[in-house]
């Protein structure tokens, strides 16, 4: 198995991921920054994989989408949650959906909350055992934070949601599995998240305060945390719903 996380220039507080099975020349690309395209087809030439699956974790609000360009230039499928509000050709993913790409498997988890089409990928390397590793989180978990439920007009309900999503689907997993979220310091998707752009399910249960919370007191706290809009977000929201 091989993983490349990467900062991309644009915006340097997203985190964008390239996982795969080098023995079997396949690879999953995960929310892909539209100026990062060149760079994930000049990886995945350097480890001689083909990108068969290119998976975004919601429609973004922060960033302008590389998610279907990537897809088209490599020969892969564009992946989004079957309910998506994407208006553009895309695979639909189902929650317990698996992707396969060689040795590693990666399970759609359905956690709405930032959005309501959010998703994790819980990723295995099968080739070591039948345990998950890790959980790509999208903006669904942060290290130290959690995805802001605000940016669709729908605060209250996908707090709710959100609150949901953590304590059933999420805080469950294995206290050692790793967390690769999909924004990091800087971000304007949450509120104090750690620069550190990885931790674990065990750490964050222990540290991560708004983990802690009652459900009323979750949904007041994200509610109430005020976080400056994505500059340009009606335009990004707009292109990555559509991005062809």
């Amino acid at each position: 198995m091989f993983l490349f996380q990467h900062t991309p220039d644009s915006e340097p507080g997203s985190l964008s991921y390239m996982l795969g099975c080098v023995g079997q020349g396949l690879a999953v690309a995960v929310d892909v920054h539209q100026d990062e395209v060149d760079l994930y087809l000049e990886k995945a030439a350097q480890k001689g994989v083909i990108i068969a699956y290119v998976v975004d974790t919601h429609v973004h609000a922060d960033h302008f989408t590389g998610g279907l360009e990537l897809a088209q230039r490599a020969g892969g499928e564009y992946c989004l949650f079957k309910d998506s509000p994407a208006q553009c050709d895309f695979t639909p993913l189902a929650d317990g959906q698996v992707i396969k790409a060689g040795n590693v498997h990666a399970q759609v988890l359905h956690t709405p909350g930032h959005t309501e089409d959010s998703i994790c990928l819980l990723v295995t390397d099968k080739s070591r055992c039948d345990e998950p590793w890790f959980l790509v989180s999208g903006h669904t978990l942060f290290v130290g934070s959690v995805g802001r439920p605000d940016l669709h007009g729908k605060e209250e309900i996908l707090a709710d949601a959100l609150f949901d999503s953590l304590h059933q689907k999420i805080l469950p997993l294995a206290d050692y599995l790793e967390i690769l979220p999909g924004a990091q310091a800087g971000s304007v998707c949450g509120a104090g998240i750690s620069g550190k752009p990885v931790s674990t399910i065990g750490f964050e249960k222990r540290h991560n305060p708004t983990l802690s919370l009652s459900r009323d007191a979750f949904v007041t706290h994200v509610k109430g945390t005020i976080l400056p809009q994505p500059e340009g977000m009606d335009k990004i929201i707009a292109f990555n719903a559509n991005p062809d």
